[in-house]
Parts: structure tokens; C-alpha cells; sequence
């Protein structure tokens, strides 16, 4: 049964990575970047840098103090606490009066090609940014490697810019994931399409890609509410010259929206195909069966005429009686079968 977080003050880790909780800090501006890995809490603040924009990246929630205590240390109150500290939590965008709060969804690919969520929780104040995943990941690296570079002079600007940075390659992450499923269930449709395809996928590559299907739909679908919630002009902790890229962040989370939609048309024209296909190769067996059926039928009547118990019968003590049967009955057989044939049934 799930419990009131509302009457409780303890908090507790509800998911089930068990990766260690680390805290590194990247701290820089216009002409410098300083990074420290795997820092103890204490050593934190005295790292830090007023004058400095301070990312401080916290991996694995197993230490529920210390999450506790980096929270306070920013004066971020105990229900976002309580969110960061569930994985299941729903996307969700809020303001408050020192910082913001947007938790979202990443996706990552485990060891049977299955994706599975991970909460990237990220807390934006005017000289900070808090990111804190349940478990190691690179899905950092590429903003490390620019803020090392200051690709686009990323460290001239602002804590906002590094927020908005964060979000563009989450949107990447999706648009990576469902590009690949577009081009995955297009060439799943073509194999559908071939005729007699043995390599004609089951009914259990379908089902796979439903589920991973739901996955991206439930990470993605709430931003779609939530994520122009950054955009209005009473947000203090946004710049207004910063606006366009998170326009750009809005703008790639549309075309993930669209991918998304036709992913999940993709799916549907692929099951009916597959329904389709079943149909016809049944219709085919069914149509072999009957032509067998058909071709035996008259040979039947012969048989079961033949063998009446009538003591007077024309061909019973005929000296050709059984050649004629065998002649007739294969000149029946073998007429009806090249008869279908011709056919093309």
C-alpha cells in the first residue's frame, strides 16, 4: 500500500539501484573551469564559488542523508527532497522563489534491448544547478566535454544557459531512441509487406516494441504540458536573452511529440499487418485443404459405390474391374489436380 508522504518526516529511497551516492562539482566562468570528482559533503561548500556558475552532479540516492543535507544546504524544501528521492515521480516542472525544479525522464537501453527510465532531477538556482540520476551514466559527457572547450562561450553565460543545455540533450536522448524505432519498425513493415518472408517478424518483436513503445510515451508525453510552464516572463531565473533556447528546447521536444505520434502509427499499421497476414496464410491453408478435399471427393463415391454388398453388380465379376477402377479413379484424380492448376488456385 502506498503511503501519505504528507504524514511522515523520514525520508527513503523507493527505487532499487543500488549505486553509491557520489557528489561531483564543476564550478566555472568566462576564463577558468575547476572539476572535483567524488567529494565528501563537508568539503561541498568551501569548494564552491560565489563568482562561479557551481554544477553540482550527485549520482546514486542511496545515502538518503546526504541527498537530506545537500538539499538543505540549498534551502530546497522537504517535498522536492521527497521527489528526488522517487524514481516513479511524474514529470513535472515548479517555481520557486530561490530556485527551479524539473524532473524528467531519460532513457536508457539494458541487456535485452529493452529501454528503461531513469529520473534525471535538475534544481536551477542563479549561481547553481543540482542534477541528481539514481545510477552512473554518460549522459553528461557531452556537456563536460563542451564546457572544458566553452563551445558557444558556455561558460560566459549563465546558470539558465546550463539548464537549457541539460534539457536539449535530454530531447536529443529522445530523438535518438525513436529515430532508431522509426527506421526499426519501418523495416519490420517492408518484411510484413514480402510475401512468403521467413524472416517475417513474430508476434514477439511486435510486442516488444508496443512495450518499449509505452516506456517513451510515458517519459516524454507529461513534458508536453509541463515544460512551457520555463517559458513565461515572471520566471527571475531565466534571462530573457536566453528565451530562444528554450524555444530550441520546445522546438525538439515537437518533433519528439511527432516521431512519437508516428512510432505509435508504425505499431498499429504493423499489427494489422501482421493480423493481415495470419488471415491470408490461413486462407491459404484452408485453400489447400478444400482442393485435397475436392480432389478425393469423387474418388470417395467410386470407392463407396464400389464397395456396396450387392450380389448383382455389372463390374463385380468383370475380368478388367479393378484396372478400370485404379484407371478412373487416377484419370479423376490427376484431371482435377491439373484443373486447379490452370487455375491458379
Amino acid at each position: 500500500m502506498t503511503k501519505n508522504n504528507l504524514l511522515t518526516e523520514q525520508l527513503r529511497y523507493t527505487g532499487e539501484n543500488i549505486c553509491p551516492t557520489k557528489i561531483n562539482l564543476c564550478s566555472y566562468k568566462k576564463d577558468s573551469i575547476t572539476y572535483h570528482k567524488d567529494i565528501e559533503l563537508e568539503h561541498l561548500q568551501e569548494l564552491m564559488n560565489e563568482d562561479e556558475i557551481n554544477w553540482i552532479q550527485i549520482t546514486g540516492m542511496q545515502d538518503t542523508d546526504k541527498i537530506k543535507n545537500i538539499c538543505q544546504m540549498f534551502c530546497i524544501d522537504f517535498l522536492t527532497t521527497q521527489d528526488i528521492l522517487n524514481p516513479e515521480h511524474l514529470t513535472k516542472v515548479e517555481e520557486h522563489d530561490d530556485y527551479n525544479v524539473i524532473i524528467i525522464k531519460l532513457l536508457t537501453m539494458n541487456k535485452d534491448r529493452d529501454y528503461e527510465s531513469m529520473q534525471l532531477c535538475i534544481i536551477q538556482g542563479k549561481s547553481y544547478v543540482l542534477t541528481f540520476v539514481e545510477k552512473e551514466t554518460d549522459f553528461f559527457n557531452e556537456i563536460i566535454s563542451a564546457l572544458n572547450k566553452n563551445t558557444l562561450k558556455i561558460r560566459h553565460r549563465q546558470s539558465d544557459y546550463l539548464l537549457s543545455v541539460i534539457l536539449n540533450s535530454s530531447m536529443a536522448n529522445f530523438m535518438s531512441v525513436l529515430t532508431t524505432m522509426e527506421d526499426e519498425l519501418e523495416d519490420m513493415e517492408e518484411a510484413l509487406i514480402v510475401p512468403h518472408n521467413p524472416d517475417a517478424p513474430g508476434i514477439e518483436n511486435i510486442q516488444k516494441y508496443r512495450k518499449n513503445y509505452r516506456i517513451i510515451k510515458k517519459c516524454i508525453f507529461p513534458m508536453k504540458e509541463h515544460i512551457n510552464k520555463l517559458f513565461h516572463a515572471d520566471n527571475e531565473l531565466l534571462n530573457e536573452q536566453q528565451r530562444p533556447f528554450f524555444n530550441d528546447v520546445n522546438d525538439h521536444l515537437q518533433f519528439v511529440l511527432q516521431t512519437m505520434e508516428s512510432c505509435r502509427d508504425l505499431i498499429t499499421a504493423i499489427v494489422d499487418l501482421y493480423i493481415s497476414r495470419n488471415d491470408q496464410r490461413l486462407n491459404d491453408i484452408m485453400k489447400q485443404l478444400t482442393i485435397v478435399s475436392t480432389i478425393f471427393i469423387p474418388l470417395t463415391f467410386l470407392a463407396g459405390m464400389w464397395g456396396m454388398n450387392f450380389e448383382w453388380m455389372p463390374e463385380l465379376h468383370w475380368e478388367y474391374g479393378y484396372l478400370f477402377a485404379w484407371s478412373l479413379m487416377l484419370t479423376m484424380g490427376i484431371s482435377l489436380f491439373f484443373f486447379f492448376r490452370h487455375k491458379k488456385w
